[in-house]
């Protein structure tokens, strides 16, 4: 061995034997239990960050280890390589989006080779190679044909920096989530998915989550929305029309004082038609229906409106109220349409404050009696129904029911059940992304693209200049084709499809990734899915987790798998933030890992970022913490070299009853070891207090080694061998060139992962604190497995404790086993 650790020279030297020899390749073994390990796949931007070291840390400890314990382990990798930043370094560049991409996979490709992660790169994907996308738009035309993709006209959210569409999920605070532009709204024909049809398993099945994290499934809980209400309608006091509303407060509809239309709903232009003030109504229409709907619902979003008018009458009451257009109140959701009732909702509360409208209390909490003038704000929770007509004096819930079912017998209304989700948006006017493979026939309509045909390539000759149709729709020999279906002229579709559809089925193929036939054989898929682990960052909650859940449901359905939802354990890791805030280049806080693996080597940059704090939290960046991860793989190299000489020649069984006391010591902190990592790792994702106790026994065989210890040589070879299988994990390249020189058969990531034994960890000897009348006045190392009784009289018995208690008389002893001795004496 050298003397000195140099992981400049062992890192790139296993590296390079590792791709040689395929390493890590995996093939489908039915004879042994599988393993799918799986971080979320990056955009190729380029290059990596502290954020991605982390991830991709997380999840190849979890892939060594599971290997370790013989599990067949499958931990892939790709790229998520369709979307806007391609393009818009296209438009600043002048470079084509293909060359950028596949330039920086290349790049990021070589960044995590250096980490040493054990990847299956026979298996990597690219979502914008034709050999993937093909099935992208396969898969499309699957949804097509169940029904479950349509186009409209629709009233969207356009992006006019990055010219195309975003779904609500993608505008954030009113803005692109890519580039921060303010988001406007535009009518164009778009193509959907009905998300909405799954709404209830989506929302159901979360029960079956066991292993995500509960802020997660709340998060998705939330954002589908389920409500059960009433539906019913307010008629237009002059007018044949109806405003149709849907609440879940129906127990106070008595209360109601006012109705307010969403700026879009199809009424509004109707009812102010002859009304002095229609100029300004439309104006604050048009600029509402310009607001993200995300910011229109925030709660600390200023409510404003307008009134049209125009009233509606109460069918509960027969009383005239006012209608007015309001920029809370969203088309899209419920009926675009709501009751106001300012005593019970803050919302309407706040509200009718700055209009100056009526409120009616009609619910009384139990036991108490608000009144207008001492209530603050509106009183929500329930209560007893009163002012209500012949519903008052029901509790509200009682109410609901009884109210509900009036309504369905009078035809006024009924009970209906309503979500907040909408159906999933996935047009893109953009060209860097998958065709959607529908033909346009002036005869036919929208004719698939056959599926032999497939995949519909994207055209290289494009032009990349702004504008807000997709540059697809400007390349002639693109557009204009044949109908598959009557043989006449016909039109490609020129939209492409949101990435996210991309990275809603990567996981299915990973399993099969060469197939030239089908997505993906379900055989296989049968036989990895779902991922067992599944590892990626919390901003993903919504968007990718719902949308991949959304997609295995309809594959399941569609006969193509037998599973029901794609992650079985989700890890949602910290952010890597700097000076209290997340590393950004605009900050000037960002630490590159080229610059930590170039300096210290990737065991160091592996291990800080895993020992500094645990997976889920966020992790404070610490340059002396790397330096310290640093220093401690010196001390390993150094610690095993001075073993390496005592270690016996092969493997093999020795008498524990020969060890001395301090080899007995020594083997307990071993398999104490052995059992915290275990645990740690495999049931607790604990890595940092995994690190923690490895470097305990480092430490310990540092003490050995100073006080001069002579240690079986057997028990030497079990100690430097289970140390470097414990720590092969999190620092693969030492252990691996270790191992090579000291245990030196095969590779320390194929070796058996170690077992501790329950007896080598009893201790034999304890600390125990004797007390007189409550206080510490000596302590004492007595035998482990004394009972309480016999611990009692064993330290009454030593010269020490005669000598506290020496003319005194003992009133009563309290003896814990292995803990202490209290005497009471007087």
């Amino acid at each position: 061995m050298n003397e000195r650790y140099n992981p400049k020279e062992i890192e790139s030297k296993w590296q390079k034997y590792w791709t040689e020899n395929h390493a890590f390749k995996t093939e489908l073994n039915r004879q042994r239990p599988e393993y799918y390990v799986l971080e979320m796949f990056p955009y190729p931007s380029g290059n990596l960050h502290m954020g991605h070291v982390r991830n991709y840390s997380i999840g190849d400890v979890v892939a060594r280890f599971k290997s370790m314990q013989g599990y067949n382990v499958l931990h892939p990798m790709g790229w998520d390589s369709f979307g806007m930043p391609a393009e818009n370094a296209a438009i600043k560049h002048g470079v084509h989006p293909a060359e950028w991409t596949w330039e920086n996979i290349a790049n990021m490709r070589r960044q995590q080779q250096e980490l040493g992660l054990s990847y299956d790169w026979d298996r990597e994907v690219a979502t914008c190679h034709p050999d993937y996308y093909r099935w992208t738009q396969w898969l499309f035309l699957l949804f097509v044909e169940r029904g479950l993709a349509y186009k409209k006209k629709a009233a969207v959210n356009w992006c006019n920096e990055c010219n195309t569409v975003l779904a609500n999920e993608q505008v954030i605070d009113g803005a692109c989530w890519r580039c921060d532009s303010v988001v406007v709204k535009k009518e164009l024909e778009q193509w959907f998915f009905k998300i909405t049809d799954y709404a209830d398993r989506l929302l159901n099945d979360l029960n079956e989550l066991k292993g995500w994290p509960e802020r997660v499934k709340t998060m998705q809980e939330n954002w589908i929305g389920r409500s059960e209400g009433a539906e019913f309608s307010f008629a237009v006091a002059g007018s044949e029309d109806k405003i149709a509303v849907y609440t879940t407060r129906h127990d106070t509809v008595f209360g109601v004082s006012y109705v307010v239309l969403a700026p879009e709903h199809k009424l509004v232009e109707k009812l102010i038609a002859d009304k002095d003030n229609a100029g300004e109504i439309r104006q604050f229409v048009d600029k509402v229906r310009n607001m993200s709907e995300i910011s229109r619902t925030s709660s600390e979003f200023e409510k404003e409106g307008i009134f049209t008018g125009a009233y509606a009458v109460n069918p509960f009451t027969g009383q005239e109220v006012p209608i007015w257009v309001a920029n809370y109140v969203l088309v899209e959701y419920g009926t675009g349409a709501v009751m106001g009732v300012p005593a019970h909702d803050e919302r309407d509360w706040q509200f009718a404050n700055k209009y100056n409208l009526t409120k009616k209390i009609v619910v009384q909490p139990e036991g108490d009696e608000l009144t207008l003038e001492t209530m603050e704000g509106a009183y929500s929770g329930d209560g007893i129904m009163v002012n209500s007509g012949q519903f008052s004096g029901m509790k509200s819930e009682a109410g609901k029911v009884a109210i509900a079912k009036w309504l369905e017998e009078q035809g006024h209304g009924k009970r209906h059940v309503n979500y907040r989700l909408r159906d999933w948006l996935v047009s893109r006017q953009r060209y860097w992304g998958a065709p959607i493979p529908l033909i346009n026939c002036v005869d036919c309509g929208s004719v698939p693209v056959p599926k032999e045909q497939l995949p519909v390539l994207l055209p290289e000759n494009v032009n990349f200049a702004a504008g807000s149709v997709s540059p697809l729709a400007k390349v002639e020999e693109f557009v204009n084709c044949t109908c598959p279906k009557c043989g006449g002229p016909a039109k490609r579709e020129t939209d492409t499809m949101d990435t996210f559809i991309c990275s809603s089925w990567y996981y299915m193929r990973y399993a099969d990734p060469k197939n030239t036939n089908l997505p993906f054989d379900s055989s296989k898929a049968d036989y990895w899915a779902p991922v067992d682990q599944y590892i990626g960052g919390i901003e993903h909650a919504i968007l990718h987790l719902l949308y991949s859940r959304f997609f295995t449901k309809v594959l399941k359905d569609a006969g193509l798998v037998n599973v029901n939802e794609p992650f079985k354990n989700l890890l949602t890791q910290g952010m890597v933030i700097k000076d209290g805030s997340k590393m950004s280049k605009s900050k000037g806080n960002v630490v590159s890992p080229e610059e930590i693996i170039a300096k210290y080597g990737a065991d160091t940059a592996r291990l800080f970022i895993l020992f500094a704090a645990p997976p889920e939290r966020d992790l404070e960046w610490n340059d002396q913490g790397v330096e310290g991860s640093y220093r401690f793989l010196g001390r390993l190299w150094r610690i095993v070299d001075h073993y390496a000489s005592f270690m016996a020649g092969e493997e093999s069984e020795y008498d524990n009853s020969t060890l001395s006391k301090e080899e007995r010591n020594l083997r307990r902190v071993l398999h104490a070891t052995i059992k915290k990592v275990t645990e740690d790792i495999g049931d607790r994702f604990n890595f940092n207090t995994a690190i923690s106790s490895i470097m305990e026994l480092v430490n310990a065989m540092y003490t050995a080694k100073d006080q001069n210890l002579a240690v079986n040589p057997g028990l030497v070879r079990e100690l430097v061998s289970s140390l470097l299988c414990l720590l092969a994990p999190f620092a693969p390249h030492i252990t691996e060139e270790l191992w090579s020189e000291t245990i030196g058969q095969g590779s320390v990531h194929k070796h058996i992962w170690p077992v501790f034994d329950e007896d080598a960890i009893k201790l034999e000897e304890v600390e125990i604190v004797v007390q007189i009348n409550g206080k510490v006045r000596e302590k004492t190392v007595v035998s482990a497995t004394l009972t309480a009784k016999e611990l009692e009289e064993t330290v009454l018995e030593q010269e020490k404790v005669q000598a506290l208690i020496h003319e005194k008389q003992v009133i009563k002893v309290i003896a814990i086993a292995g803990k202490l001795v209290n005497i009471v004496v007087r």
